[in-house]
């Protein structure tokens, strides 16, 4: 882990994070010569193998900065947020009573999911809104932005958030933010650092692009790595969570550890009007559409049979995670004992 300079060798495939100096430093399996040579592609090395190519289109780079003092400041940020190995927990940095009576108010997320339930919001507000200081440390900003990764603190303790961007591609999941966020939780896991999941996620993004890409393939790799996961996972449901998309989001199917909806939360299979149109065959379809939403677009029913352990204000979230990781301070859960898992590859 660490910066990567223009004669730098590093192999993603082994190293957690990788960061990138801007119009410095390039990383390609064959150069520009060697390429133009086999297929007589022209090609420079800025876009086969820059910083933003990378950065925002392979997902080889982690984070990219414009010179090496903020890519070396952003390596020791980065490294505040993790344990010396993984086989120890990160020290809780010192959180005072009057720390947490100057921290923001999260009054603000009462009021953040539009009433239009097709209207976006910006997922890093209520990101922001629960970590120390309002300060998140974002990984992969600019690669699969319709789902958010990266570290902050609650209550002094190391946390990796995930969270749906509704703003982008309205949540949902396709194969880029699925492995992003699979390596991502895997990260998490290996390093003892608890999860927080923020869920608005209306289903796997459709297509014969993303078929043909393997989204089950590599949807699958979200869920296996929330369920593989060992460390405290702590779940919010903000709006939408439909359908398989729903079950891979650090569901309580996957053994969360705790999980939360807000009262704007509606879990189902997918929509009301995709389901109407369903069930009912198109046949007084304004109507139908207006039962099922008073039935079903609310948490009660995945409250009463479990799904979510407590329907919640949103302003108490914060409040929330705090009690939950005092308590799943000493989490220890075995795995089964096998010589290695399979990854879904």
């Amino acid at each position: 882990m660490g910066p990567c300079a223009g004669g730098a060798v590093y192999s993603p495939a082994l190293t957690d994070f990788v960061f990138m100096v801007q119009d410095s430093s390039y990383m390609f399996v064959t150069g520009p010569d060697v390429v133009k040579t086999v297929t007589n592609e022209e090609v420079t090395k800025e876009e086969l193998g820059g910083a933003k190519m990378h950065s925002s289109r392979s997902g080889v780079c982690h984070r990219a900065f414009p010179n090496d003092i903020e890519t070396i400041a952003s390596t020791r940020e980065l490294m505040t947020y993790l344990p010396q190995s993984c086989h120890e927990k990160r020290p809780d940095r010192l959180w005072t009573p009057v720390d947490e009576k100057n921290q923001s108010s999260c009054k603000v997320l009462n009021n953040i999911i539009p009433f239009d339930p097709n209207k976006p919001y910006g997922a890093e507000v209520i990101i922001e809104s629960i970590l120390d200081r309002n300060k998140f440390f974002e990984i992969m900003p600019d690669y699969a932005k319709n789902i958010i990764t990266g570290f902050g603190e609650v209550g002094g303790k190391s946390v990796g958030v995930v969270a749906n961007q509704p703003s982008v591609l309205a949540g949902c999941l396709d194969i880029d933010a699925s492995v992003k966020a699979a390596r991502f939780v895997r990260f998490c896991d290996s390093f003892n650092i608890p999860l927080v999941t923020f869920v608005d996620v209306p289903g796997f993004l459709p297509g014969t692009d993303q078929e043909y890409g393997g989204i089950i393939k590599h949807g699958a790799k979200l869920l296996y790595a929330y369920a593989e996961a060992t460390v405290p996972k702590i779940t919010f449901i903000t709006r939408k969570a439909y359908g398989g998309a729903y079950d891979v989001m650090a569901s309580k199917h996957l053994k969360g550890d705790y999980n939360y909806a807000w009262p704007s939360a509606e879990i189902a299979v997918m929509g009301a009007k995709g389901a109407v149109e369903i069930i009912f065959r198109g046949k007084n379809v304004e109507e139908n559409t207006a039962s099922y939403q008073y039935a079903f677009a609310n948490p009660l029913k995945a409250a009463e049979r479990g799904y979510v352990d407590d329907i919640i204000m949103p302003e108490y979230t914060r409040n929330i995670i705090l009690n939950d990781l005092e308590v799943l301070e000493h989490k220890d859960r075995a795995l089964i004992k096998r010589k290695h898992s399979n990854l879904p590859l």
